[in-house]
């Protein structure tokens, strides 16, 4: 492979290896095995051979065939002896593999230079990128184990750098979550590259479900799940600014189960739990329900916390985002700060003058609309001008009767409203029974 065609060798070996090469596409996959391992066998400059680039680009071509000749049936016969044992080995299992994934299993014996190759061509010659994306995955779990620590790292930082040049649509939550896992556990990851996947992993939250969030925490942390890592995914998910609102919604819900789940950690600091509800805008959620409820579970659990600590944790609560039934328990809830009872009433008067505002306006317009048509001529009567001059001022007296009761009605409301709010304080303690379904920590 070294050799070049100014060598003085009779015959010359390049020029046989050319010609040996011209027949390349009929070469079975056991064949192009044993020539790539071949290559990678030799000395670092076969890497850059053009003997290599012609058997990749041949092999990875029978990647992207739906029916190649022979990908289900490891021929062992064609395999020279001292390669057939590293090669055929996975041959057992060959059936119980996907039409697409079959190939996963003999790429293993890439080192980490040549496994760098295959994959930056493979992107070049367009193969499914979900495709190289799981081959990555399962490449890194499948070599860790055999190989010291130098190896681990390398191949580690490898596939992250590999993973950036996918297609971010391509990739699996899940399968990112898992690369995570696996190179959390090693700890010999450096920051830029855990960074880098964070980032990444981030960039997908809103296709993440809420057990792919429950990491637990790192050792010596003595709180239960990994909630520094989660506000970092929110925080990079956030920065890159241009998700839609209906996946903002979704990552939005997915915080919220995941704030009910952590809310019982005794451990969890306040500052921490304050920062996991207010990193996403108040846009990501249609209904504070749920966030409420994760607060009051909260407070329920740190009964020490001080009047200021509530008022911070209870800052990004939207009062006009609770439903009416959230509202009543929130005026009555005394874990919550005091000032929250006048919170609670402001923004009932606020609901309450809508009501009432959206109520005039209907029957202002019901009786704009009902004089309009009184007002149009049937040109089957006739005309009689002074009849239906009192018989329109009869009606407007009753349409008017109706309404001022009406507002009556909604006045007096209000008054017992407002007669109410001295005693909230006092029904504050009356707490309502059971509220919310507990989370896998309480269970």
């Amino acid at each position: 492979m070294e050799m070049d065609s100014n060598s003085s060798a009779t015959p010359n070996l390049v020029d046989q290896t050319e010609k040996s090469l011209e027949g390349i596409n009929y070469w079975t996959w056991s064949e192009l095995l044993v020539a790539l391992k071949q290559c990678q066998d030799l000395s670092p400059a076969s890497n850059s051979s053009f003997v290599l680039e012609k058997v990749l680009e041949s092999l990875i071509g029978r990647l992207s065939l739906p029916t190649v000749a022979s990908p289900f049936r490891c021929s062992s016969e064609n395999f020279s002896s001292q390669f057939s044992s590293d090669i055929s080995s996975t041959c057992s299992t060959r059936n119980n593999c996907s039409p697409t994934t079959w190939w996963f299993e003999d790429l293993l014996f890439l080192n980490v230079i040549l496994f760098d190759k295959v994959i930056r061509m493979m992107v070049s010659q367009k193969v499914d990128h979900a495709i190289i994306s799981k081959f990555l995955i399962f490449y890194l779990r499948s070599r860790l184990p055999s190989t010291g620590l130098a190896e681990q790292r390398q191949i580690m930082e490898k596939v992250i750098s590999l993973l950036l040049l996918l297609d971010r649509s391509c990739l699996s939550c899940k399968g990112l979550f898992d690369v995570l896992r696996v190179v959390s556990s090693l700890k010999i990851l450096s920051k830029c590259y855990k960074l880098k996947l964070e980032l990444l992993i981030g960039s997908q939250l809103d296709q993440a479900t809420l057990d792919h969030l429950l990491v637990p925490s790192p050792p010596r942390k003595k709180y239960m799940y990994d909630v520094n890592l989660v506000l970092r995914l929110a925080e990079a998910y956030i920065r890159r600014g241009w998700m839609t609102p209906s996946r903002l919604k979704k990552v939005g819900r997915l915080m919220d189960s995941y704030l009910m789940e952590v809310a019982p950690d005794f451990l969890l600091k306040p500052s921490t739990f304050a920062a996991l509800v207010s990193v996403l805008p108040d846009s990501a959620r249609e209904s504070s329900d749920r966030l409420y409820q994760a607060m009051d579970l909260y407070l329920e659990v740190h009964t020490q916390l001080c009047e200021e600590e509530k008022m911070r944790l209870c800052y990004a609560l939207n009062h006009e985002k609770l439903s009416a039934e959230s509202l009543q328990h929130l005026g009555q809830n005394s874990k919550f700060p005091s000032i929250t009872s006048l919170q609670v009433f402001i923004t009932q008067e606020s609901k309450h003058s809508s009501s009432i505002s959206n109520c005039l306006y209907y029957i202002k317009r019901v009786d704009e609309f009902r004089i309009c048509r009184e007002h149009k001529e049937d040109p089957h009567e006739p005309v009689r001008p002074l009849a239906r001059k009192h018989e329109h001022s009869r009606e407007t007296g009753v349409h008017l009767q109706q309404m001022q009761c009406r507002v009556a009605e909604l006045e007096n409301a209000c008054t017992v409203l407002q007669s109410q709010v001295p005693n909230v304080t006092e029904q504050r303690f009356c707490n309502s029974g059971k509220f919310r379904s507990l989370p896998k920590l309480c269970s």
